[in-house]
C-alpha cells in the first residue's frame, strides 16, 4: 500500500497540522487518501457514524480528505484519566481503565494487531494513507514498545517526512538528533525535513539549511512561515497558547480550564466568531464578572468538580448564578450543575455520593456503560424548531424529571429529546450533553443573540452556515501554504497526475 508518514522531532512539531494539509492537497490532486494515526493520547474525541470514538484530530484530517471520519483511522485511543491511569479504546469501543504499565502488559500485542487490521481495511478503499506519529520517534526508552512512530512507517515502508518546530529553538540540534537516534533502517525512510512556525526572513535560514542537507543528505522540502492555522489542538496545554482575543469584543465568555478537560474543540466556534472573547480560565483564578461562564466536559467529573469545590471556584460559579449570570454546562460539565453525582462501581476511583453544584434539577449516575453515539435533534430553546447536529460522549445516566420544577424554578427540554439537556425558566443556567452544539451556526448566533439582548446590543445574522464551512476554508488556506511553501514533488512526484 502506498503511505507517507509525517514524524516530529518533539511534540507540538505540527504533525497534525501538516498531515490535514497533505490530505487536502493531495485529495485536490485527485488521490483517494485517508489519515492515520496508529495510537493516539488525547482527550478530545469524535463519536464516528458507527458510534466509535476517534480523535478529534483524525476526524479533522478526513474531512481534509474529503471522506467521512471511521474509526480505522485511529484504532487505538487514550484518555487519560489522572493517577497514571488512561481509558483504553481500541477500535472505536472502550475496553478498560489501566495504569501505563499495564497497557502495555495487556493490550501491546492486542494494539499492533488492530493497527496492522485497521491499515490493511483503509488500504483496500483509498489509494494513499498518511500517516501520523506521535511525540517524538526516538525516544530510546520506549522505542521497543511505540506502536505509533517508526513501527508504523517500517510496515508501510512509507516515505517519512520529519517536521520540526523552529518556534522552540535549537531546530538543527532536533533534527540531528533526532535522525542520530534512528535505526539506519529507520533512518532511510526519512524522505524529506520540514521547518515549521517560522517568524522571519528565510534567507537568513540559507546557511544552516546547506549545512543541515550536507550533514544528513535529506532534503529540506521547505520552510512553513508561522500561521495561525485555527485547527483543533489534541493537548490542553494548547490553550494556555491561544491566538489573542478581539481587543474590544462585544461578548465576554469564561471557560473553566478543569484539570481534565476534555472536547475544548466544543468551542472552536465561539473563538471564530469576531464580536467574542473566549477566556481559559484556571480553577484557581478569580472569576471576575464575564457574560457567561461554560464548565466543559471533563474526563474525570467527580475529580475536577471536587478540585473546583477545594479551589472556591464551584462557590464562585454558584454565587455567580445567584446574581443573574449565564452559567453552562457541557457533558460533565451538565453533570456537575446537577444535585447530585453517584458513582455506585467506582468508576472514577472510590464509590460515593457527591454533592453538584446544585443549579439544575437533575441527578447523575455513573457507569462502566458508554455512550457515544452521532445525533440529529431540534431545538426548543433559544429558538424553536432549529435543527441541531452532535455527538454524545458520556458515562453516566442524568436523570431528568419528566417535570422538572421546584419552589422558586421550572426548567424546560433543550431539544426535542428531553435527556440530552435542561434550561431554567431565566434561560440563563443550562446543560446538556452535545457535543458539537456551537457547531451549528443558527444556534449559536441565537443562543448568542439572547445574550447580546439582555445586554441591549443589536442581533447578530442568524442565516448563517455551520462552522465546518469555515473550517474548510481553513483547510482550503492551509494547503494553499503547503503548496507555496514546500517541494512536495521532489519526494512524493508518483502522488501527483
Amino acid at each position: 500500500m502506498k503511505a507517507i508518514m509525517v514524524v516530529g522531532t518533539t511534540s507540538h512539531a505540527g504533525k497534525s497540522f501538516l498531515t490535514a494539509a497533505l490530505c487536502r492537497t493531495l485529495a485536490r490532486h485527485g488521490w483517494r487518501v485517508a489519515p492515520f494515526k496508529g495510537q493516539n493520547m488525547a482527550l478530545n474525541a469524535y463519536v464516528t457514524a458507527t458510534g466509535g470514538e476517534i480523535g478529534y484530530a483524525q476526524a479533522v484530517q478526513a474531512w481534509a480528505a474529503g471522506i467521512i471520519p471511521r474509526v480505522e483511522m485511529n484504532p487505538i485511543l487514550l484518555k487519560p484519566m489522572g493517577n497514571m491511569t488512561s481509558q483504553v479504546i481500541i477500535k472505536g469501543k472502550a475496553v478498560g481503565t489501566v495504569s501505563a504499565t499495564e497497557y502495555y502488559e495487556k493490550y501491546l500485542d492486542l494494539g499492533w494487531e488492530a493497527i496492522q487490521d485497521a491499515l490493511y481495511r483503509l488500504s483496500l478503499e483509498f489509494d494513499l494513507i498518511i500517516c501520523e506519529g506521535a511525540g517524538s520517534p526516538a525516544e530510546i526508552n520506549l522505542k521497543h514498545r511505540d506502536l505509533t512512530n517508526m513501527r508504523v512507517a517500517k510496515h508501510l515502508n512509507a516515505a517519512t517526512i520529519l517536521v520540526a518546530d523552529i518556534e522552540r529553538g535549537g531546530v538543527f540540534a532536533h533534527i540531528v538528533g533526532t535522525l542520530e537516534l534512528l535505526e539506519p533502517s529507520e533512518r532511510s525512510l526519512i524522505q524529506g525535513i520540514v521547518i515549521n512556525k517560522f517568524r522571519g526572513h528565510k534567507e537568513l535560514l540559507e546557511s544552516g539549511i546547506e549545512w543541515l542537507e550536507k550533514r544528513t543528505g535529506i532534503p529540506v522540502l521547505g520552510v512553513i512561515p508561522w500561521i495561525e492555522n485555527d485547527l483543533p489542538s489534541e493537548d490542553s496545554l494548547d490553550l494556555l497558547e491561544r491566538k489573542a482575543f478581539p481587543k474590544n469584543p462585544d461578548l465576554n465568555i469564561t471557560v473553566i480550564r478543569l484539570p481534565r478537560i476534555s472536547n475544548f474543540t466544543d468551542f472552536d466556534p465561539l473563538e471564530a466568531e469576531s464580536t467574542i472573547s473566549v477566556n481559559y480560565l484556571s480553577v484557581t483564578d478569580s472569576l471576575g464578572h464575564p457574560d457567561a461562564v461554560i464548565i466543559p466536559g471533563s474526563k474525570t467529573t467527580i475529580s475536577d468538580l471536587l478540585t473546583m469545590e477545594r479551589s472556591g471556584m464551584a462557590k464562585q460559579i454558584q454565587d455567580y448564578a445567584t446574581a443573574g449570570g449565564t452559567v453552562i454546562g457541557i457533558c460533565g460539565g451538565f453533570q456537575m450543575l446537577g444535585q447530585r453525582i453517584i458513582d455506585p462501581e467506582g468508576f472514577e476511583g472510590e464509590p460515593g455520593d457527591y454533592r453538584g453544584l446544585g443549579l439544575l434539577p437533575v441527578t447523575t449516575i455513573l457507569s462502566n456503560n458508554k455512550i457515544a453515539r452521532q445525533r440529529q435533534v431540534f431545538s426548543h430553546y433559544p429558538q424553536a424548531g432549529l435543527p441541531v447536529d452532535g455527538y454524545e460522549i458520556h458515562q453516566g445516566r442524568t436523570r431528568i424529571p419528566q417535570k422538572a420544577q421546584d419552589i422558586q424554578h421550572k426548567y424546560e427540554p433543550i431539544f426535542d429529546d428531553p435527556n440530552l439537556g435542561l434550561v431554567d425558566e431565566s434561560k440563563s443556567i443550562w446543560g446538556c450533553y452535545l457535543h458539537g452544539l456551537f457547531d451549528n451556526g443558527p444556534w449559536r448566533r441565537s443562543w448568542l443573540n439572547q445574550l447580546r439582548k439582555q445586554r441591549g446590543m443589536s442581533s447578530l445574522a442568524t442565516g448563517i452556515s455551520n462552522y465546518r464551512e469555515q473550517r474548510e476554508v481553513t483547510l482550503n488556506s492551509l494547503a494553499d501554504v503547503i503548496a507555496k511553501h514546500l517541494d512536495l514533488k521532489s519526494i512524493m512526484s508518483d502522488y501527483y497526475h
